[in-house]
């Protein structure tokens, strides 16, 4: 029988891409544990499917709550790079192309964003991804469409955080 340890990777995977490098996405994994802890899932067929709708409703209702609180996540990015060891080290490399993704990630809603990763990402069908968020398949599949359409605009002189990328080629080049 599957146990939530098989997947774990899978679901790390999924919340860091949905909500960005760091704690959150350990805490959405951590509740996602709790969860199937306390849920009989004898009768679920695709306990990897349940798992995935499971953390993606979790990272939209954090992301839900990001917004709310109106956090500046670029500050954050700026605050990391700031306090990373020399630009060589292929640690600040990843860092900063993780913090550039997600600056662009961070402009989408978050059904867009959560459409467009799992979908894009992980290759979960757009059925999958309308339960996750309450709406039609086709409307999931608009959310995803609308979310690559934002990502392909964002031009590379006048994408939001820029500095983020800036500063990433400065220390690149050292």
């Amino acid at each position: 029988m599957e146990s939530f340890e098989d997947h774990r990777n899978h679901l790390v995977a999924v919340a860091t891409r949905v909500l960005g490098p760091g704690g959150d996405a350990e805490d959405a994994v951590q509740e996602a544990w709790l969860r199937y802890s306390r849920t009989d899932v004898s009768d679920v067929e695709n306990l990897r499917g349940w798992l995935t709708t499971v953390v993606s409703r979790i990272c939209l209702d954090q992301l839900r709550s990001r917004t709310a609180r109106r956090e500046d996540l670029v500050d954050t990015h700026l605050e990391r790079a700031s306090s990373s060891p020399t630009p060589e080290d292929d640690a600040v490399v990843a860092e900063a192309v993780g913090g550039a993704m997600q600056t662009v990630l961070d402009e989408l809603t978050p059904p867009e964003r959560v459409a467009f990763v799992l979908h894009d990402l992980f290759a979960v069908s757009f059925d999958e991804i309308a339960e996750m968020l309450d709406r039609s398949p086709a409307a999931a599949r608009q959310l995803a469409s609308r979310g690559r359409r934002r990502i392909r605009g964002t031009t590379p002189a006048t994408a939001p955080g820029r500095e983020v990328v800036d500063a990433f080629l400065k220390a690149a080049r050292g």
